[in-house]
Protein backbone atom coordinates (compact mmCIF):
# COMPACT_ATOMS: atom_id res chain seq x y z
CA UNK A 1 0.00 0.00 0.00
CA UNK A 2 2.70 2.67 0.90
CA UNK A 3 4.26 2.33 -3.21
CA UNK A 4 0.82 3.41 -4.14
CA UNK A 5 0.91 6.48 -1.58
CA UNK A 6 4.50 7.44 -3.42
CA UNK A 7 2.41 7.28 -6.92
CA UNK A 8 3.68 3.74 -7.96
CA UNK A 9 1.18 1.45 -8.86
CA UNK A 10 -0.09 -1.37 -6.85
CA UNK A 11 0.44 -5.05 -8.20
CA UNK A 12 -1.88 -7.36 -7.72
CA UNK A 13 -2.11 -10.84 -9.22
CA UNK A 14 -4.93 -12.73 -10.13
CA UNK A 15 -4.26 -16.65 -9.97
CA UNK A 16 -6.92 -19.16 -11.94
CA UNK A 17 -6.51 -22.40 -11.01
CA UNK A 18 -7.21 -24.60 -14.40
CA UNK A 19 -7.82 -23.34 -18.12
CA UNK A 20 -8.18 -19.91 -18.25
CA UNK A 21 -10.71 -19.31 -21.27
CA UNK A 22 -13.38 -22.32 -19.82
CA UNK A 23 -16.17 -20.80 -20.98
CA UNK A 24 -16.86 -20.36 -16.95
CA UNK A 25 -15.92 -19.60 -13.46
CA UNK A 26 -12.24 -18.87 -14.83
CA UNK A 27 -13.63 -17.01 -17.91
CA UNK A 28 -15.87 -14.93 -16.10
CA UNK A 29 -13.19 -13.84 -13.07
CA UNK A 30 -10.94 -13.45 -16.16
CA UNK A 31 -13.34 -10.13 -17.43
CA UNK A 32 -13.50 -8.77 -14.38
CA UNK A 33 -9.58 -8.82 -14.02
CA UNK A 34 -9.17 -7.05 -17.13
CA UNK A 35 -11.77 -4.42 -16.62
CA UNK A 36 -9.81 -3.81 -13.21
CA UNK A 37 -6.61 -2.88 -16.12
CA UNK A 38 -8.36 0.23 -16.40
CA UNK A 39 -8.38 1.85 -12.66
CA UNK A 40 -6.06 4.13 -11.72
CA UNK A 41 -2.85 3.36 -9.79
CA UNK A 42 -3.00 -1.12 -10.52
CA UNK A 43 -0.97 -3.31 -12.85
CA UNK A 44 -2.30 -6.24 -12.49
CA UNK A 45 -0.99 -9.61 -13.39
CA UNK A 46 -2.84 -12.83 -14.72
CA UNK A 47 -1.42 -16.22 -13.22
CA UNK A 48 -3.21 -19.06 -14.98
CA UNK A 49 -3.46 -22.84 -15.61
CA UNK A 50 -2.52 -24.07 -11.93
CA UNK A 51 -2.63 -27.29 -11.16
CA UNK A 52 -5.63 -29.15 -8.90
CA UNK A 53 -3.23 -29.70 -6.54
CA UNK A 54 -2.71 -27.88 -2.97
CA UNK A 55 1.13 -27.83 -2.86
CA UNK A 56 1.56 -26.33 -6.20
CA UNK A 57 -0.91 -23.61 -5.28
CA UNK A 58 0.82 -22.58 -2.20
CA UNK A 59 3.77 -22.25 -3.76
CA UNK A 60 2.42 -19.91 -6.39
CA UNK A 61 0.55 -17.80 -3.79
CA UNK A 62 4.41 -17.48 -2.18
CA UNK A 63 5.76 -16.81 -5.67
CA UNK A 64 3.21 -14.42 -6.02
CA UNK A 65 3.60 -12.72 -2.76
CA UNK A 66 7.71 -12.35 -3.60
CA UNK A 67 6.82 -9.64 -6.41
CA UNK A 68 3.18 -8.59 -5.71
CA UNK A 69 1.47 -6.14 -3.47
CA UNK A 70 -1.72 -8.14 -3.95
CA UNK A 71 -2.88 -11.14 -4.77
CA UNK A 72 -6.63 -12.35 -5.76
CA UNK A 73 -7.41 -16.02 -6.18
CA UNK A 74 -10.21 -17.09 -7.76
CA UNK A 75 -11.94 -20.10 -7.27
CA UNK A 76 -13.29 -22.24 -3.80
CA UNK A 77 -9.65 -24.27 -3.82
CA UNK A 78 -7.94 -21.03 -2.70
CA UNK A 79 -9.88 -21.79 0.64
CA UNK A 80 -7.70 -24.24 1.52
CA UNK A 81 -4.17 -23.02 1.11
CA UNK A 82 -4.69 -19.16 1.00
CA UNK A 83 -5.29 -18.51 5.00
CA UNK A 84 -1.81 -20.02 5.77
CA UNK A 85 0.34 -18.08 2.86
CA UNK A 86 -1.20 -15.12 3.94
CA UNK A 87 -0.54 -15.12 7.70
CA UNK A 88 3.25 -15.94 6.50
CA UNK A 89 3.24 -12.92 3.84
CA UNK A 90 1.54 -9.96 6.18
CA UNK A 91 2.72 -7.15 3.70
CA UNK A 92 0.61 -9.15 0.65
CA UNK A 93 -2.85 -8.05 0.67
CA UNK A 94 -4.89 -11.38 -0.32
CA UNK A 95 -8.16 -11.85 -1.68
CA UNK A 96 -10.20 -15.40 -2.56
CA UNK A 97 -13.13 -15.13 -4.92
CA UNK A 98 -15.57 -17.71 -3.99
CA UNK A 99 -13.75 -17.43 -0.15
CA UNK A 100 -14.99 -18.66 3.10
CA UNK A 101 -11.62 -17.32 4.44
CA UNK A 102 -10.57 -14.47 6.32
CA UNK A 103 -7.64 -12.81 8.10
CA UNK A 104 -6.04 -9.37 8.80
CA UNK A 105 -4.77 -9.24 5.39
CA UNK A 106 -7.19 -12.10 3.65
CA UNK A 107 -10.85 -11.04 2.26
CA UNK A 108 -13.43 -13.04 0.85
CA UNK A 109 -16.23 -12.68 -1.70
CA UNK A 110 -18.54 -15.01 -1.94
CA UNK A 111 -20.68 -14.39 -5.57
CA UNK A 112 -23.70 -16.28 -4.35
CA UNK A 113 -24.19 -18.92 -6.87
CA UNK A 114 -26.33 -21.08 -4.78
CA UNK A 115 -29.29 -18.30 -5.43
CA UNK A 116 -28.64 -18.89 -8.97
CA UNK A 117 -28.67 -22.92 -8.76
CA UNK A 118 -31.68 -22.89 -6.59
CA UNK A 119 -33.65 -20.90 -9.36
CA UNK A 120 -32.26 -23.96 -11.84
CA UNK A 121 -33.73 -26.28 -9.64
CA UNK A 122 -37.20 -24.74 -9.60
CA UNK A 123 -36.79 -24.45 -13.45
CA UNK A 124 -35.53 -28.47 -13.85
CA UNK A 125 -38.65 -29.26 -11.35
CA UNK A 126 -41.15 -27.53 -13.62
CA UNK A 127 -39.49 -28.79 -16.77
CA UNK A 128 -39.05 -32.24 -16.42
CA UNK A 129 -41.04 -34.63 -18.15
CA UNK A 130 -39.31 -38.10 -16.68
CA UNK A 131 -39.84 -36.74 -13.33
CA UNK A 132 -36.10 -37.59 -12.73
CA UNK A 133 -33.24 -34.54 -12.75
CA UNK A 134 -29.77 -34.81 -12.65
CA UNK A 135 -27.13 -32.80 -10.91
CA UNK A 136 -22.98 -33.31 -12.23
CA UNK A 137 -20.04 -31.12 -11.08
CA UNK A 138 -16.69 -31.54 -10.92
CA UNK A 139 -14.58 -30.70 -7.71
CA UNK A 140 -15.69 -30.86 -4.09
CA UNK A 141 -15.00 -26.87 -3.04
CA UNK A 142 -17.28 -25.43 -1.10
CA UNK A 143 -18.79 -23.20 -3.78
CA UNK A 144 -19.71 -26.82 -5.74
CA UNK A 145 -21.11 -28.35 -2.86
CA UNK A 146 -23.20 -25.35 -1.59
CA UNK A 147 -24.61 -24.76 -5.67
CA UNK A 148 -25.16 -28.88 -5.25
CA UNK A 149 -27.44 -28.57 -2.12
CA UNK A 150 -29.17 -25.14 -3.72
CA UNK A 151 -30.53 -26.77 -6.64
CA UNK A 152 -31.76 -29.68 -4.73
CA UNK A 153 -33.78 -27.45 -2.82
CA UNK A 154 -34.73 -25.78 -5.33
CA UNK A 155 -36.33 -28.83 -7.27
CA UNK A 156 -38.01 -30.02 -3.96
CA UNK A 157 -39.41 -26.15 -3.71
CA UNK A 158 -40.89 -26.68 -6.64
CA UNK A 159 -42.08 -30.39 -6.53
CA UNK A 160 -40.82 -32.80 -3.79
CA UNK A 161 -41.82 -35.47 -5.97
CA UNK A 162 -39.23 -35.08 -8.68
CA UNK A 163 -36.43 -37.37 -8.01
CA UNK A 164 -32.83 -35.86 -8.17
CA UNK A 165 -29.66 -37.81 -9.17
CA UNK A 166 -26.19 -35.99 -8.59
CA UNK A 167 -22.27 -36.67 -8.81
CA UNK A 168 -18.95 -34.90 -8.36
CA UNK A 169 -17.09 -36.20 -11.64
CA UNK A 170 -13.78 -35.08 -10.01
CA UNK A 171 -12.73 -32.86 -13.00
CA UNK A 172 -13.93 -29.47 -14.58
CA UNK A 173 -11.74 -29.70 -17.66
CA UNK A 174 -12.11 -33.54 -18.80
CA UNK A 175 -14.93 -33.58 -21.58
CA UNK A 176 -14.32 -37.20 -21.42
CA UNK A 177 -15.07 -37.80 -17.96
CA UNK A 178 -18.30 -35.46 -18.14
CA UNK A 179 -19.37 -36.80 -21.33
CA UNK A 180 -19.77 -40.10 -19.87
CA UNK A 181 -21.15 -39.11 -16.56
CA UNK A 182 -23.63 -37.38 -18.52
CA UNK A 183 -24.50 -40.92 -20.60
CA UNK A 184 -24.79 -42.73 -17.42
CA UNK A 185 -27.05 -40.00 -15.61
CA UNK A 186 -29.35 -39.84 -19.05
CA UNK A 187 -29.36 -43.88 -18.93
CA UNK A 188 -31.20 -43.44 -15.51
CA UNK A 189 -33.78 -41.07 -16.76
CA UNK A 190 -32.41 -37.71 -16.48
CA UNK A 191 -34.37 -35.12 -18.74
CA UNK A 192 -33.01 -31.55 -17.34
CA UNK A 193 -29.25 -32.05 -16.34
CA UNK A 194 -28.04 -29.06 -14.27
CA UNK A 195 -24.05 -28.71 -14.83
CA UNK A 196 -21.82 -27.20 -12.63
CA UNK A 197 -18.56 -27.34 -14.96
CA UNK A 198 -15.77 -25.30 -16.63
CA UNK A 199 -13.82 -26.47 -19.61
CA UNK A 200 -15.40 -29.85 -19.59
CA UNK A 201 -18.60 -28.76 -20.25
CA UNK A 202 -18.22 -29.76 -23.75
CA UNK A 203 -18.47 -33.25 -23.24
CA UNK A 204 -22.08 -33.22 -21.18
CA UNK A 205 -22.96 -30.61 -24.39
CA UNK A 206 -22.42 -33.56 -26.55
CA UNK A 207 -24.01 -36.29 -24.25
CA UNK A 208 -27.03 -34.64 -23.90
CA UNK A 209 -27.33 -33.33 -27.63
CA UNK A 210 -26.99 -37.41 -28.48
CA UNK A 211 -29.65 -38.25 -25.50
CA UNK A 212 -32.43 -35.66 -26.60
CA UNK A 213 -32.25 -34.36 -23.11
CA UNK A 214 -31.68 -30.44 -21.95
CA UNK A 215 -28.91 -28.90 -19.72
CA UNK A 216 -29.03 -25.91 -17.33
CA UNK A 217 -25.17 -24.25 -17.31
CA UNK A 218 -23.86 -21.88 -15.00
CA UNK A 219 -21.84 -18.89 -14.44
CA UNK A 220 -22.63 -17.56 -18.12
CA UNK A 221 -25.71 -17.03 -20.22
CA UNK A 222 -25.67 -20.73 -22.14
CA UNK A 223 -29.04 -20.22 -23.36
CA UNK A 224 -27.59 -17.52 -25.84
CA UNK A 225 -25.11 -20.22 -26.76
CA UNK A 226 -26.82 -23.03 -27.66
CA UNK A 227 -30.55 -22.43 -26.87
CA UNK A 228 -31.06 -26.24 -28.37
CA UNK A 229 -29.36 -27.94 -25.36
CA UNK A 230 -29.85 -25.48 -22.95
CA UNK A 231 -32.58 -24.59 -21.08
CA UNK A 232 -31.65 -22.67 -18.54
CA UNK A 233 -28.08 -21.33 -16.84
CA UNK A 234 -27.45 -20.19 -13.62
CA UNK A 235 -25.31 -17.57 -14.05
CA UNK A 236 -22.87 -16.01 -11.50
CA UNK A 237 -20.76 -13.02 -11.94
CA UNK A 238 -17.77 -13.78 -11.06
CA UNK A 239 -15.92 -10.74 -12.55
CA UNK A 240 -17.89 -8.60 -9.84
CA UNK A 241 -15.85 -10.05 -7.27
CA UNK A 242 -12.52 -9.82 -9.02
CA UNK A 243 -13.42 -6.36 -9.40
CA UNK A 244 -14.67 -5.67 -5.97
CA UNK A 245 -11.62 -7.65 -4.53
CA UNK A 246 -9.40 -5.55 -6.91
CA UNK A 247 -11.10 -2.20 -6.22
CA UNK A 248 -11.16 -2.96 -2.20
CA UNK A 249 -7.26 -4.00 -2.33
CA UNK A 250 -6.11 -0.37 -3.96
CA UNK A 251 -8.23 1.31 -1.41
CA UNK A 252 -6.54 -0.38 1.38
CA UNK A 253 -9.61 -1.96 2.69
CA UNK A 254 -9.71 -5.58 4.05
CA UNK A 255 -13.45 -7.07 4.96
CA UNK A 256 -12.91 -9.13 8.16
CA UNK A 257 -15.84 -11.11 7.12
CA UNK A 258 -16.77 -12.93 3.87
CA UNK A 259 -18.40 -10.12 1.22
CA UNK A 260 -21.64 -11.59 -0.47
CA UNK A 261 -22.52 -10.64 -3.93
CA UNK A 262 -25.67 -11.88 -4.59
CA UNK A 263 -29.78 -11.08 -5.36
CA UNK A 264 -29.77 -8.47 -2.68
CA UNK A 265 -27.00 -6.82 -2.98
CA UNK A 266 -25.87 -6.75 -6.81
CA UNK A 267 -26.68 -7.95 -10.44
CA UNK A 268 -23.85 -10.56 -10.55
CA UNK A 269 -26.88 -13.68 -10.05
CA UNK A 270 -29.48 -14.14 -12.53
CA UNK A 271 -31.53 -17.24 -14.19
CA UNK A 272 -31.39 -17.10 -17.66
CA UNK A 273 -33.84 -19.51 -19.64
CA UNK A 274 -34.68 -20.15 -23.22
CA UNK A 275 -37.50 -19.18 -25.05
CA UNK A 276 -39.45 -22.33 -24.97
CA UNK A 277 -40.12 -22.36 -20.95
CA UNK A 278 -43.46 -20.90 -20.53
CA UNK A 279 -44.46 -17.34 -19.38
CA UNK A 280 -46.14 -18.79 -16.13
CA UNK A 281 -42.84 -20.67 -14.99
CA UNK A 282 -40.57 -17.60 -16.15
CA UNK A 283 -43.26 -15.80 -13.77
CA UNK A 284 -42.98 -18.28 -10.64
CA UNK A 285 -39.36 -17.69 -10.54
CA UNK A 286 -39.38 -14.65 -11.51
CA UNK A 287 -41.35 -14.79 -7.63
CA UNK A 288 -38.73 -16.86 -6.22
CA UNK A 289 -36.16 -14.43 -7.39
CA UNK A 290 -37.99 -11.63 -5.62
CA UNK A 291 -38.12 -14.01 -2.68
CA UNK A 292 -34.80 -15.09 -2.35
CA UNK A 293 -33.15 -11.60 -2.09
CA UNK A 294 -35.84 -10.41 0.05
CA UNK A 295 -34.69 -13.89 2.34
CA UNK A 296 -37.78 -15.08 2.41
CA UNK A 297 -36.73 -18.14 0.96
CA UNK A 298 -32.83 -19.66 1.97
CA UNK A 299 -31.43 -22.18 -0.20
CA UNK A 300 -29.78 -25.30 1.61
CA UNK A 301 -26.26 -25.29 1.87
CA UNK A 302 -25.91 -29.39 2.85
CA UNK A 303 -26.94 -31.52 0.97
CA UNK A 304 -26.61 -34.88 2.81
CA UNK A 305 -28.62 -37.80 0.09
CA UNK A 306 -27.11 -40.07 -2.04
CA UNK A 307 -25.14 -39.48 -4.81
CA UNK A 308 -23.58 -41.52 -8.08
CA UNK A 309 -20.07 -42.16 -7.29
CA UNK A 310 -18.85 -42.53 -10.57
CA UNK A 311 -19.80 -43.09 -14.06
Amino acid sequence: MAARLRGICMKIAVVFVGELHDQGFNASGLEGALRARDLPGVEIEIVNDLPYDEAAIEQALFAVAARAEGCVIVGGQGNRVTHAVAAACPRTAFAVVQGEVTGPNLASYDVLQEESAFLAGVLAARMTRSGIVGHLSGHRVTPGLKGRAAFVSGVAQADPSVRVLTGFCGTQDDSAVTRAWTEALAGEGVDILFTMLNAARGGAIAACRSAGIRQIGNVIDWCAVDPAVFIGSAMAGIDRGVERAIRDMLAGVSPDTVVPLGLATSDAIKLSMAPDVPATVMDEIAAMAGALSQGRILPATIYSGPEMERA
